[in-house]
């Protein structure tokens, strides 16, 4: 311990006095911005070794997968450094862990020069290449997987590889426009060269806005998507947030950001979808979905903007903005369509997600179902805990639903549930059990924390089926998975859930200085970090493997890479020792049995049948990443995409303030799961042994 001091009191004093020297010797915004990223890389650092739940040593392995990351990143397309660029930046990084223990970032400041030397460089040969008509009658493809590229050789290389991706920016537009134009009747040729010239000119506007942005960025920029790519080297959920970015996250925290009310991230250049927050604007609109990418955005009537290689940061400034406003997105489907959404910005408010319920038509006057959706878990801190709660609401919901009669059967919709309130998971998981525990909390040092429901009040005791799918995660998996191990409910849906296993805290930075004369630098922007990891009651960790159902359902993307386990350094499954609990007295029918029926209904149904065919076309399309430029081919592969519907697996998203809405429960009706989960419910009581709707609590005590 002395010895890790006395190391860190020289760094420190290393560090300072690099540090001194610019705050007292006059100096400029850019020895600033470079005290600044010193004095981050080693708060960084030591918040990083001591609390991150699985800290890793700045050793030669985590510098390589720093630098692949902070390449990645630095031109995700390959299309701007050339191969021996990437060379002499990696040679930095063999230094990588001492610059970064030393406060010397050399690479980012290194890449930037580089970066910027190469797009001067080439900016104007690029926009050469849209000086004359692209010839789309050649058979030619373009490949989208930067995986599958090498960085080019030579500037020859470069510029090819721009012109089929201008060409292929170039045919989309002028796709959508013939398409709209033959709308209208027959398109003469003069017609069609004007389409095409309109459609070229637009794509250069792009590029060259493209190319302003890139070199508009300063040293403090690339300082800070470096230090971004060391903190996301640890695990997916541990990120850096530069001032602006902790703004945001501070603002959503509070429930009020107005925007379209979606998750987003940087993905290979692309900025990707991650999930709709219930309550948004997009989740009302109904047309963006999690896993689309999109590639342009526009204001109202404005002209659209390309964010295909955008940082994120600016890619959400784009796509903010005042209630009231429109904004245009051009995305692409997981499927490869390309479609506009037109979205009206609101303010997402918390109001919105509120738990919400409805009584079933079971066909059958004896037999009553009830069906509750927890968009997401809840609760309002600012009234020392006792403000509007997810718990609080879904017991009432629990009692609306069994005023006029008891409930035969349950059905509880987790799909799309991103997580939220711990507190409120497992409070809800204690509506359905007598007591006993819901969960372990693992901290990095080992303790193991168990977090428990002790009031023996079950507001619910009847057969229940539990809804999840991929993008269920954190405490939706923790409710779901305490549901399964208590053997109290029947889970059915995806393959998986997502597999987000892990607790973060944010530490503001600004916190943690370790001089008062360093408020120049201020303010720093905040650590998210990885500190616990949950455990169900049973040992195994809901982490990269999620939560499996007991009956996996056909789904439209089970063949794609989506979920935890396929995130970059995403924190491994374990399992620790179980804890003491009993199963639930009354036990579920043979899984076995129930899988059998199940399965023969899906080969009966045409909506299943439709979501498998749509599931192995979207794998299909995963795996071609050659884009044709020919403008035949490329019409043909339009014309296939379009003849897809859009089918209602994954539950709605509906916010209509009156929760017993005709529109809102009639979605219910094409939701291929939620039939599936009502005749689960059916065989459940059915092969139980007989009862009567009374015998199963609804309002009692238990022992």
């Amino acid at each position: 311990m002395r010895i890790w001091f006395k190391r860190s009191l020289v760094l420190l004093l290393f560090v300072v006095i690099g540090l001194s020297s610019a705050a007292y010797l006059g100096a400029n915004d850019s020895d600033v911005d470079s005290g600044r990223a010193k004095l981050l890389s080693y708060i960084l650092r030591q918040q990083l070794s001591n609390n991150h739940y699985q800290p890793r040593p700045f050793d030669d392995a985590l510098a390589h997968d720093i630098f692949s990351l902070y390449l990645e990143q630095l031109d995700p397309q390959k299309r701007l450094l050339l191969q021996d660029d990437v060379a002499r930046l990696k040679l930095l990084s063999a230094s990588l862990s001492k610059d970064f223990q030393d406060g010397q970032l050399r690479l980012p400041e290194t890449a930037r020069r580089t970066l910027h030397q190469r797009i001067r460089q080439i900016r104007p040969l690029i926009l050469d290449l849209l000086a004359a008509p692209f010839d789309f009658t050649r058979d030619e493809t373009f490949e989208s997987d930067p995986e599958k590229l090498d960085f080019c050789k030579t500037s020859a290389e470069i510029l090819e590889r721009w012109r089929k991706a201008l060409k292929l920016q170039t045919l989309n537009r002028y796709l959508d426009k013939l398409e709209e134009a033959e709308q209208q009747g027959d398109v003469s040729t003069e017609q069609k060269s004007a389409l095409e010239s309109e459609s070229r000119e637009k794509v250069g506007r792009t590029i060259k806005g493209y190319f302003e942005r890139l070199l508009d960025e300063t040293d403090q920029d690339h300082y800070n998507h470096f230090l971004a790519t060391v903190t996301l080297a640890f695990d997916p959920h541990t990120n850096y947030l530069p001032p602006r970015q902790k703004e945001d996250f501070d603002i959503h925290m509070r429930g009020s950001l107005e925007g379209i009310g979606a998750t987003l991230r940087e993905e290979d250049g692309y900025i990707k979808v991650v999930s709709i927050i219930p309550g948004g604007a997009a989740s009302r609109q109904g047309e963006l979905s999690a896993e689309d990418l999109i590639l342009e955005v526009a204001q109202g009537d404005e002209e659209p903007v390309d964010i295909t290689n955008m940082r994120l940061r600016d890619a959400v400034e784009l796509i903010r903005g005042p209630k009231g406003s429109t904004v245009r997105l051009s995305v692409r489907k997981p499927d490869g369509r390309h479609t506009l959404v037109s979205i009206v910005r609101d303010v997402v408010q918390i109001e919105e997600t509120f738990v919400k319920g409805t009584l079933l038509d079971s066909g059958d006057p004896d037999k009553h179902f009830g069906y509750i959706k927890i968009p997401t878990f809840y609760r309002d801190f600012s009234q020392f805990g006792e403000g509007r709660n997810s718990t609080a609401d879904m017991r009432a919901e629990l009692a609306a639903l069994t005023r006029e009669a008891p409930l035969d059967g349950l059905i509880l919709d987790l799909r799309n549930n991103g997580g939220g309130a711990l507190t409120d998971a497992v409070s809800i998981a204690g509506l359905f059990i007598s007591q006993g525990p819901v969960v372990q909390v693992r901290n990095g040092d080992g303790s193991v924390k168990t977090l428990s429901d002790t009031d023996g009040e079950i507001v619910y005791g009847g057969p229940m089926v539990v809804l999840v799918n991929r993008f269920s995660a954190s405490a939706s998996e923790i409710l779901a998975g305490a549901l399964q191990d208590y053997n109290r409910a029947l889970i059915i849906g995806s393959d998986h859930t997502h597999g987000k296993g892990t607790v973060q805290a944010v530490v503001d930075l600004d916190r943690h200085l370790p001089f008062r004369n360093m408020q120049k630098y201020l303010p720093l922007g905040a650590l998210m970090v990885t500190i616990q990891k949950f455990y169900r009651i049973s040992g195994e960790s809901t982490q990269s493997r999620g939560v499996i159902p007991d009956i996996i359902l056909p789904d439209r993307q089970q063949h794609l890479e989506t979920g935890e386990s396929f995130l970059d350094h995403a924190l491994p499954w374990d399992t620790i020792a179980k804890t003491s609990y009993s199963t639930w007295k009354d036990k579920l029918p043979d899984r076995s049995l129930l899988r059998k029926l199940s399965l023969q209904r899906q080969q009966d149904s045409s909506l299943f049948a439709e979501v498998r065919a749509q599931a192995s076309l979207l794998k299909e399309r995963s795996d071609i990443t050659q884009i044709p430029l020919q403008i035949s081919t490329a019409r043909q592969e339009r014309e296939k995409l379009s003849s897809l519907r859009d089918l209602n697996v994954h539950g709605s998203d509906s916010t209509d303030d009156d929760k017993d809405s005709e529109a809102w429960i009639a979605q219910l009706d094409d939701d291929a799961v939620f039939i599936e989960a009502e005749a689960l419910l059916n065989d459940i009581i059915r092969i139980s042994a007989p009862k009567t709707q009374h015998d199963y609590p609804q309002t009692a005590n238990g022992s």
